[in-house]
């Protein structure tokens, strides 16, 4: 029996190790423009009851402090500093998804899909209507 234990824990043991290994979106995170391609905004993910949802904490550009004026529900007329800009983002293997992501430019919303890199440093964020084939992708990096 003792034996049999030992077995079980030893084949588990690489599992739980990989799991605690793999990086997740939670933490800060610097936007990137698509046009210049220069960094823009912070982003801070935070997890909630299993939950993932990104704050926007700031600017990286000089622009003055807005509101989302565009914005649908309960963020319109809501200072885009502070803002939630993704919600009900889930896991999903070794991806987030099911949520959505809201665009405080424009005020519209997309599903959006999270993939961070091994490595933790990069987090490839996938915006799309539909399918994931009909979207774009914006890589997203960690704060220091």
């Amino acid at each position: 029996m003792l034996r049999t234990l030992h077995l079980l824990l030893l084949a588990v043991a690489p599992v739980l190790l990989h799991a605690q290994d793999t990086p997740t979106p939670v933490g800060t995170w610097h936007t990137y423009d698509d046009k210049t391609g220069k960094p823009r905004g912070i982003v801070e993910i935070v997890e909630r009851n299993g939950v993932l949802v990104g704050i926007i904490r700031g600017s990286l550009v000089d622009e003055p402090e807005g509101i989302c004026d565009k914005c649908p529900g309960d963020r319109r007329n809501q200072p885009v500093k502070g803002l939630e800009m993704i919600r009900g983002v889930r896991r999903d293997g070794e991806t987030w998804g099911g949520g959505e992501l809201l665009d405080p430019d424009n005020g519209k919303t997309y599903r959006v899909k999270l993939t961070p890199t091994p490595d933790g440093r990069t987090l490839q964020v996938r915006a799309f209507i539909g399918f994931s084939l009909l979207g774009r992708t914006q890589t997203w990096r960690r704060a220091p």
